[in-house]
């Protein structure tokens, strides 16, 4: 039995990957987080083979999480299941520790397959991120100017591009107005844009929303 806990800040996703996974009869939920310091709490119980997060929480970013989870138990397998393309994390994430990271797009099934091999101790590298790392160990291209942002500005990237407001993100990412407006001012010099439809436009140029 592969006892499985859920990070995600998202009660719903919860719901639905423990709904999902109580259907194989080798894995069981055995404990839920919906940020990165319940993660970590949920990690020291002991009472998880594999860790499935998410690394866009409110309070404690996924990544954080991680290297704190590694830190402390580094023989933990963590299973990362983002919102964000594989381009974005993938390569970084399995650097800092990750034993691999899904696309919540992908197959359910893949979700399966991925614990079932973490657990075993060994990492999950599907065929996207295969590439992407062939690529990185061949010098590969010259990244794409939102490769470059961090975390909190890809975050504040593609909301902003979603035509979401300063004011409806920072009420939903917990910061404050200015700090919102801050990174917007960072997002903009950084992709050498000057405004919000040009965030749009380049997102969907790029294939970051649809």
């Amino acid at each position: 039995m592969i006892r499985v806990g859920i990070c995600d800040d998202h009660a719903v996703v919860r719901a639905g990957l423990k709904q999902y996974l109580s259907e194989h009869v080798d894995v069981r939920v055995t404990g839920e987080a919906c940020n990165g310091v319940q993660a970590l709490e949920l990690v020291r119980a002991g009472d998880i083979d594999v860790l499935l997060m998410d690394i866009s929480m409110p309070d404690q970013s996924g990544v954080d999480a991680l290297k704190a989870i590694k830190a402390r138990f580094p023989d933990l397998s963590v299973l990362i299941l983002s919102g964000f393309p594989e381009a974005h994390y993938a390569t970084n994430l399995l650097r800092l520790g990750a034993s691999g990271y899904l696309n919540k797009e992908c197959d359910p099934e893949e979700i399966v397959k991925a614990i079932r091999t973490v657990s075993m101790g060994r990492k999950y590298i599907s065929q996207s991120v295969a590439m992407l790392l062939a690529e990185g160990a061949a010098g590969g291209l010259e990244r794409p100017p939102h490769e470059l942002l961090s975390e909190r500005e890809l975050q504040v990237f593609l909301r902003l591009a979603k035509g979401e407001t300063v004011g409806s993100m920072a009420e939903a990412m917990f910061l404050s107005v200015k700090t919102v407006s801050t990174y917007r001012t960072r997002v903009l010099e950084k992709l050498k844009l000057s405004s919000n439809s040009d965030l749009t436009y380049y997102a969907m140029t790029n294939g970051l929303i649809q």
